[in-house]
């Protein structure tokens, strides 16, 4: 992970996920934010989950359109709007989030090693917050 900040987008495989957005049709964009969170879930609790860069910036994205969620501004986020998102999204969101923080994640590791883990995570715990606080319907 070539990362520059501690920001949701600020690394650059979720810069990467951003342009991936982008490059979806209006329609499917949900799709892909749906296929990246469900990726994370499914993946069992005792295999290695990488790419969790992924998972933070989809969440993000779900998240902005919560109430409490602060917008996705950055550069390095997708440059074309979301159409409304569906609200189920948000558990599904909650629990990908709970994979990314828990054991054998990859981007977890990164930031612990890197010494700026407890800052990532409380990053992580206020997306989750947004997202868990939301109606799921």
């Amino acid at each position: 992970m070539g990362a520059w900040d501690i920001g949701y987008f600020d690394n650059d495989t979720a810069a990467d996920f951003g342009g991936r957005v982008d490059d979806a049709p209006p329609e499917k964009r949900a799709d892909v934010l749906r296929d990246a969170l469900a990726e994370a879930v499914n993946t069992s609790p005792q295999g290695y989950l990488d790419d969790g860069e992924v998972v933070v910036a989809a969440a993000a994205l779900v998240a902005a359109q919560c109430p409490g969620g602060e917008p996705v501004t950055t550069a390095y986020g997708p440059k074309e709007p979301l159409p409304p998102l569906p609200a189920d999204l948000r558990p599904l969101a909650v629990r990908a989030l709970d994979r990314v923080a828990g054991e054998n994640s990859e981007v977890l590791e990164l930031w612990a090693d890197g010494g700026a883990g407890e800052e990532w995570l409380a990053g992580v715990a206020a997306l989750r917050a947004v997202l868990a606080a939301a109606p799921a319907e």
